[in-house]
């Protein structure tokens, strides 16, 4: 079998072995040849290995029988699954805050910058210009407040696992976020990410001044620094994994390998090509093929 489909169940659903042999009817019917179901994770995750239609015929199948259901779809040809190079987007995909959005929040602004955030996130706005909006609103807060900020910082289920069951298979991760360093750097060493890119904030006498310094690191920069990584550590683009949420993220999305949309902006969810909608973060585990007895911290 050339090709597999992968469906995902979101954390407080069930996959059911009926649901997956109604998709199996559904490939069947379209012409395809389907393989036995590998479980990936019991009632979580399963495998269908397909030959005989393209995948994105079994993923637009696949999802006309799931409709409403909680499950995510991934179909894919089934070489070079398990990625060599993660390469993801921090705020609402690895963290689940907008940490703008917070600090907007400490200066009485916070509906204010949020606003801005969403219309940026989902393409409306120019990102660099929405970026320097949203800081120079900040000017006048202290150093320390930024900081603190950075208590509150959640991480996403299965991010950890995500990148340190990748880690223990070879791969080289990074993080690479609109975002700042401040939160960058924490968010790096809690997971455990290889690398860490971000903007600046400008701080003078302890305080914002309102501006980022320059370069910002935007959505091209997001693509260098796939492309860059890939092509210093020798990794095809095939072999890349992307993940991310706003419509800066959406170029990387696009070229690399697997490029997912996580539980995205509207606008990004309807032009990326996998996506997924319900699955927590060891869902792209479960995309490159890993059993559950494989994630990091599963035991």
């Amino acid at each position: 079998m050339d090709a597999v489909l992968t469906l995902i169940a979101a954390p407080d659903a069930e996959l059911q072995c009926t649901t997956v042999d109604q998709v199996r009817e559904a490939l069947s019917a379209l012409g395809a040849e389907c393989g036995a179901v590998d479980w990936l994770a019991p009632a979580r995750a399963c495998d269908l290995p397909f030959d005989g239609i393209v995948p994105d015929q079994a993923d637009a199948a696949a999802r006309l029988v799931l409709r409403a259901a909680q499950v995510d779809v991934i179909a894919q040809p089934k070489g070079d699954r398990k990625k060599r190079l993660l390469v993801a987007d921090m705020e609402s995909t690895i963290i689940r805050q907008e940490m703008l959005d917070e600090l907007g929040a400490l200066v009485g602004l916070g509906a204010r910058i949020a606003g801005i955030t969403r219309q940026a996130m989902n393409g409306e706005l120019d990102f660099k210009s929405a970026l320097r909006e949203r800081v120079a609103l900040l000017a006048g807060l202290p150093e320390s407040a930024v900081v603190q900020a950075s208590d509150g910082m959640e991480l996403m289920p299965g991010a950890r696992a995500l990148v340190q069951t990748m880690r223990a298979s070879g791969a080289w991760c990074i993080l690479v976020s609109g975002g700042f360093r401040v939160f960058t750097r924490r968010v790096a060493a809690a997971v455990g990410f290889h690398e860490e890119r971000g903007n600046e904030l400008e701080v003078l006498d302890g305080r914002l001044t309102g501006r980022t310094l320059e370069p910002v690191l935007d959505r091209d920069s997001k693509v260098a620094a796939l492309m860059s990584t890939a092509g210093a550590r020798r990794i095809p683009i095939r072999a890349v994994l992307a993940v991310g949420d706003g419509a800066n993220d959406l170029p990387m999305l696009e070229i690399a390998g697997l490029g997912v949309a996580f539980h995205a902006k509207p606008s990004v969810a309807a032009a990326a090509r996998t996506r997924l909608d319900h699955a927590d973060l060891t869902g792209l585990l479960y995309a490159q093929g890993y059993h559950q007895a494989e994630i990091v911290g599963s035991a």
